[in-house]
């Protein structure tokens, strides 16, 4: 049940983070605050295919 998501920056589009996430609590896309290397600060990460 459990599936691989990428989370991709809203603001620079890199794709920082690989995590799990269950399908069935959570069947939207999910967003995440991350920490973005590039950017060197945080800001909200997106679920990407």
């Amino acid at each position: 049940m459990r599936v691989n998501i990428t989370l991709a920056c809203t603001e620079s589009g890199d794709r920082n983070y690989i995590t799990t996430k269950n399908k069935r609590n959570n069947p939207d896309r999910i967003e995440l605050k991350k920490y973005s290397p590039r950017l060197k600060r945080y800001t909200i990460h997106r679920e990407t295919k």
